[in-house]
């Protein structure tokens, strides 16, 4: 006996807000909506999850489909309920955050999604639906995750100065660090492997090279280690 629901049900979508650091200012990628409604608008990457699949797949999915993008850190970040908040129907949205390098990715569009394109988190455009408070929440959300945990590293590539790193920093919380004291810091973890190999930006001196020891970094949190700058 096939069992039926008495009662409406509300439909589930997930939507992701993926950042990128160009190595100067800190990005959000978006996509230009080529259905109704918001025809022409710039939203979040996202879709509805299907019946047969999981949230983290929907999310991969969906972010493969209309931007191009595949296999990037990926997080559930909250979930979004405001009745009125799609003027289709009913919908329940959990959304994810993704951090990656843009460098390393050619982004395409497909599917319901008619460009995919790079903002400056500082500077994007009107976002459809509820996508502006999602977006806002997942920067949030960066923003402290990055000062007790070394997911910054997710947005550097494998070999970086330690300019690199405090630019990063600076670009997603949005001030000044001092030079001296941030240096420090991060070298007293001893996390960061030394590289004999240097890097040269403009008209300064090269400046070294170093690597995250990620496997040092999980052995340590295994041991009650934690990471704060």
């Amino acid at each position: 006996m096939k069992h039926t629901y008495e009662y409406p049900r509300a439909a589930l979508t997930v939507d992701c807000v993926v950042f990128g650091f160009d190595g100067g200012a800190l990005q959000v990628l978006l996509i230009r909506r080529g259905l109704a409604p918001f025809k022409d608008h710039w939203a979040l990457p996202g879709g509805f999850v299907r019946v047969e699949e999981t949230l983290d797949a929907a999310a991969r999915r969906e972010l493969e489909e209309e931007t191009g993008l595949k296999d990037l850190f990926l997080e559930q970040l909250y979930t979004f309920g405001t009745v009125n908040r799609d003027p289709r129907e009913r919908v329940v949205s959990v959304a994810y955050y993704a951090l990656t390098k843009p460098a390393d990715h050619t982004t395409a569009a497909s599917t319901d999604a008619a460009e995919a394109r790079w903002f400056p988190v500082t500077d994007i455009p009107p976002l459809a639906f509820d996508h502006a408070e999602i977006f806002a929440t997942a920067l949030t959300r960066l923003r402290g995750k990055l000062t007790y945990q070394p997911i910054g590293f997710e947005l550097l590539p494998p070999k970086f100065t330690l300019t690199q790193l405090q630019r990063l920093y600076e670009s997603v919380l949005g001030t000044e660090i001092d030079k001296r004291n941030f240096r420090k810091k991060v070298l007293s973890y001893d996390l960061l492997i030394p590289l004999k190999e240097q890097h040269r930006e403009g008209p300064h001196r090269p400046a070294q090279l170093f690597r995250f020891d990620r496997a040092k970094y999980e052995r340590l949190t295994k041991k009650g280690f934690f990471f704060e700058l």
